[in-house]
């Protein structure tokens, strides 16, 4: 069989393509934002949570739930919360100590937030291989919120990180670890076991792909919004979040954060998501929209009159900072982002208005 030549166009098609694999990975342009300086006294740098070394096995707030897993049970939370209150405040605290320094351009909140951070790098916590589901998942959500915060400093034209060459080594080892872990924890799942944890994963090692700069890991987040999206139906649901009932339409929109900042992230690095499955990501989101306004759709769907008590809170609409930069959105979802912003949740890292609509952005 005689051998192809490349035409022109391929031809620069192939190398563009060879050039973008080559290139260094990069966040969207709001990460490089400069650091603030606003008067007033630093604010104390309190003790860091132990570092997290032990077992990651974890008691579900859902034990005892049918396979709905929809029904809380409060003395698990209760558990729960106990066991892993300091990897939660790990990832809220250095989230707010990243957004004061952003804020206020301190020294001293610099230096807490990367004390804190590289002694549980240096400790190689989070990296226990006897693990749940609660407590793989815990480890996923962990690495999310801390290289999601990090990326901010990595990448801000101030180039606050100069002056901590030993720590950057440390916790960006650290980071690729957890991301490894991660890849190992979520990856060759059936497709029905496929769901919001997935997207989640995929967020935080594409996180923590771009703060140290792994081809192979931001190519195993690609694909997993790639199988994600490949689940979104005609409609714009999602099989395996329906199948938590009264609580369909809250898990719909928690599958949104992860995946619209996936697809940012992609398009900042020359890949283009919003075609996938003739443009599921959309479709998902004007479906969850929707179901906002008016939950019949999805009560009829899931065969349960929808609990909209998680859906009155706003930071879980930041996913709309990340998708109207992606797509144009309507004069009403504008003025939803606008109402229910600025969002800072510590999940995607804190201050989410900063880095996609900075204008807006507000105190932290």
């Amino acid at each position: 069989m005689p051998m192809r030549t490349l035409t022109l166009p391929c031809l620069l098609g192939a190398l563009l393509l060879a050039s973008a694999s080559q290139a260094a990975l990069r966040p969207p342009q709001g990460y490089y934002a400069p650091v603030e300086t606003r008067e007033g006294a630093p604010k104390a740098c309190l003790g860091a949570p132990k570092p997290y070394t032990g077992t990651l096995q974890f008691t579900s707030k859902y034990e005892g739930s049918d396979k709905a897993r929809a029904t809380l049970n409060h003395k698990a939370e209760k558990a729960f919360r106990q066991q892993t209150s300091g990897i939660t405040r790990l990832e809220k605290d250095f989230n707010k100590q990243v957004m004061h320094y952003l804020r206020d351009g301190q020294p001293e909140q610099l230096a807490c937030a990367m004390d804190w951070l590289s002694s549980w790098a240096e400790a190689d916590a989070l990296l226990s291989t006897d693990y749940n589901h609660t407590g793989k998942s815990m480890r996923k959500w962990a690495l999310g919120s801390l290289a999601g915060a990090y990326l901010q400093l990595k990448f801000s034209e101030s180039k606050p990180l100069a002056a901590y060459p030993q720590q950057v080594q440390v916790i960006e080892s650290w980071f690729a670890k957890l991301a490894d872990q991660a890849v190992k924890d979520w990856s060759d799942l059936p497709l029905k076991k496929i769901n919001n944890h997935s997207y989640w994963t995929a967020w935080s090692v594409m996180a923590a792909a771009v703060a140290i700069d792994r081809r192979d890991l931001f190519d195993w987040s690609v694909e997993q919004f790639r199988v994600a999206a490949g689940q979104v139906d005609e409609q714009g649901f999602l099989p395996n979040e329906i199948k938590r009932k009264q609580r369909a339409l809250a898990y719909h929109n928690y599958a949104l954060p992860p995946l619209t900042m996936i697809a940012s992230f992609a398009q900042a690095n020359a890949v283009d998501l919003r075609s996938e499955n003739q443009g599921a990501l959309k479709r998902l989101a004007e479906r969850v929209l929707d179901g906002v306004n008016d939950p019949d759709d999805f009560a009829s769907r899931a065969g349960e009159k929808q609990d909209m008590e998680d859906l009155k809170k706003d930071n879980k609409y930041s996913w709309l900072a990340p998708y109207c930069t992606l797509y144009a959105c309507s004069a009403d979802t504008e003025e939803l982002r606008e109402q229910m912003g600025p969002f800072k949740t510590f999940r995607l890292g804190g201050d989410v208005t900063r880095v996609f609509d900075p204008l807006k952005d507000g105190d932290s």
